[in-house]
């Protein structure tokens, strides 16, 4: 199944502190990620600054709960850098 993942950070000023200090980790994870075939895109979320703000990520899983158990340990979620996730089924017209 694939999925979107809107996930945008907190808003109060230690936000993006806590994003940059676990960034690396998420990064590394979401490497593994795409190097498994789950995660087809993704990128920050950027405001009128050029902040980042949030994520958004296309991923692909065999089901809603192995997607749920990835993200319950991604450095994002634990970190609490995300604050507000969506996700959501789709399909993909493209997948490269």
């Amino acid at each position: 199944m694939q999925f979107v993942i809107t996930a945008y950070d907190g808003k109060d000023e230690k936000a993006l502190e806590r994003r940059m200090a676990v960034r690396e980790s998420h990064i590394a994870g979401a490497k593994k990620l795409n190097e498994a075939g789950n995660l087809i895109a993704g990128g920050a979320i950027l405001n009128d600054a050029d902040q980042m703000i949030g994520s958004t990520m296309y991923v692909e899983f065999d089901s809603r709960e192995e997607l749920d158990q990835w993200l319950d340990n991604d450095p994002y979620v634990s970190g609490g850098v995300w604050l507000d996730i969506t996700v959501q089924a789709i399909k993909l017209a493209f997948k490269s």
